[in-house]
């Protein structure tokens, strides 16, 4: 698909375009070639600034053969919490979903919102002191979200406030990367390795990630921050033996006093790597929350996406998980898999809920462009999946008549039906590490490979008007990269590199 933007000097950006376009036309991927010369149509928007603080925009959409062009027009206003860029990005998105949905038929379901955290937009108005029923009118009116996503965005966004009071300056979070696992997924959209050849690599790469591990807790002790939770994450943490998991979580113990972390979260993902004595070392070493996951009871599907176990490995190890005694259990299920349809979904969410996990979260299918799905030539891309439609609404029905709340919420790019994730939770046992980080809420320091430090910093007081600071620090992607330094004094070199990056970040806006 050929887009073009011209943007009159405004803040919207080719990015976001493209964004919407995708939730259009799921799947689609961009070039410079004009209609005629592909499948997919051609899209022009023109936005123009005019006087008295009004945006206009214009989207024109042609396939070569029809071609439609919708004009839309939104004015900047304070008293509305309407910045001129996000004026701008209205009329944009606003001219672009009412020609798409021409030339499509297709409505989706989150109108122009798009990104990975659409909560934050509505936590923009609830900070601008609009109440929770005019923030979901805009979001009906002005973005054109369903009335059912509006209301359930707003009521994250307002607990989100709630959860991140006091956790602003002088905290920050803490993740680490096991980006391992025994198997891969055919859906896999983590950085993640299954092989024999690569699982050999974890010797060495724990050696390394613990070496980060102490310079990144030194780090935040010289920064003189609080560290407010800590996320073990991959992959599949729990891949590590026994051994090598005592061994990561002494080098957190030895860096900060884990009897303070407000939570702190192990991984463990897949059934088949857990076992009593990994969960009793990470009881004992203070871990509070754990991810016993199985994405569906349904055997066959489970066959079918490439997971290497069965449901009764799930029922085993969410058992060891609770005998373990540790506080919160999570586990997830995936709407929408191929294979799986509502009735099915909908007996995993029923048997899920009657083991009474303290959190549960439902993700939506979405397909990653190295998944094996799409090596295979499978269509997995869709505007419309009754499914997993069915199954998303059936999902937050169901939690809620069972004593649960939505509390974090996140979306990605080329989901089935272009739905949600959402995180629901037992009163008292919401993930914080959740909220901290789609939010962005502080800092997250990260260690090990794949993972990104992102430094925050904010302006003023908690969740008011304020001024947002972010710079992020990548480490190597794959853990051969990760590895790849042949002498430790250069390895040394790199990362105290990085740690002066964050130094020099809170030297500037803090200090």
């Amino acid at each position: 698909m050929k887009v073009t933007l011209n943007n009159g000097g405004t803040a919207v950006n080719l990015y976001y375009i493209q964004s919407l376009c995708m939730t259009l036309w799921p799947g689609v991927r961009f070039s410079n070639k004009a209609a005629n010369e592909s499948l997919e149509p051609s899209i022009k928007v023109d936005i123009t600034a005019e006087e008295g603080g009004v945006i206009r925009a214009r989207a024109t959409i042609t396939d070569g053969k029809a071609l439609v062009s919708i004009e839309r027009s939104v004015a900047f206003d304070p008293a509305e919490a309407r910045t001129p860029e996000r004026a701008a990005k209205m009329a944009a998105g606003a001219a672009l979903l009412a020609a798409g949905m021409h030339f499509t038929g297709y409505t989706p379901s989150w109108g122009i919102l798009t990104g990975v955290r659409p909560a934050k937009v509505a936590a923009d108005y609830l900070r601008a002191s609009f109440s929770p029923a005019k923030t979901r009118s805009v979001l009906r009116n002005e973005y054109f979200v369903y009335p059912k996503k509006a209301a359930l965005v707003t009521e994250i966004a307002a607990l989100d406030m709630k959860l991140a009071r006091g956790f602003y300056d002088g905290f920050c979070s803490f993740y680490i990367s096991i980006p391992f696992c025994p198997s891969r997924c055919a859906y896999c959209s983590f950085v993640s390795y299954a092989s024999g050849k690569l699982l050999s690599l974890l010797p060495s790469y724990i050696d390394a990630l613990c070496k980060e591990i102490d310079e990144k807790l030194a780090l935040i002790r010289s920064l003189g921050l609080r560290v407010a939770t800590v996320y073990i994450g991959g992959g599949t943490p729990t891949v590590l033996s026994e051994e090598q998991l005592k061994r990561v979580l002494s080098h957190i113990e030895r860096g900060l006093d884990v009897s303070l972390l407000s939570e702190y979260t192990l991984e463990a993902g897949r059934p088949d790597t857990i076992t009593s004595e990994k969960l009793r070392i990470a009881k004992r070493m203070g871990v509070t929350r754990v991810s016993v996951n199985t994405q569906t009871i349904n055997d066959d599907v489970l066959r079918a996406i490439g997971r290497s176990h069965t449901s009764r490995d799930f029922y085993r190890a969410y058992e060891i998980a609770v005998n373990s005694g540790i506080d919160c259990i999570n586990t997830d299920l995936i709407a929408g898999l191929p294979g799986e349809d509502f009735i099915s979904f909908s007996k995993s969410l029923d048997k899920v809920i009657d083991m009474h996990p303290e959190n549960l979260t439902v993700h939506t299918f979405c397909v990653k462009k190295s998944s094996e799905f799409l090596r295979h030539g499978e269509q997995v891309y869709a505007r419309i999946h009754k499914d997993a439609r069915k199954s998303v609404d059936y999902s937050q029905i169901k939690t809620k008549q069972s004593g649960y709340k939505p509390y974090y919420i996140y979306k990605q790019k080329n989901t089935v039906g272009n739905y949600e994730n959402v995180g629901f939770t037992l009163d008292g046992y919401e993930g914080f590490y959740n909220v901290f980080m789609m939010e962005e809420i502080h800092t997250i320091f990260a260690a090990g490979a794949g993972a990104v430090t992102k430094l925050v910093s904010r302006r003023g007081s908690d969740f008011g008007t304020q001024d947002v600071y972010i710079e992020r620090i990548f480490n190597p992607k794959y853990p051969y990269e990760y590895l790849k330094e042949k002498d430790e004094a250069s390895a040394a070199r790199l990362r105290a590199e990085k740690n002066a990056k964050a130094e020099a970040f809170y030297a500037r806006y803090w200090r």
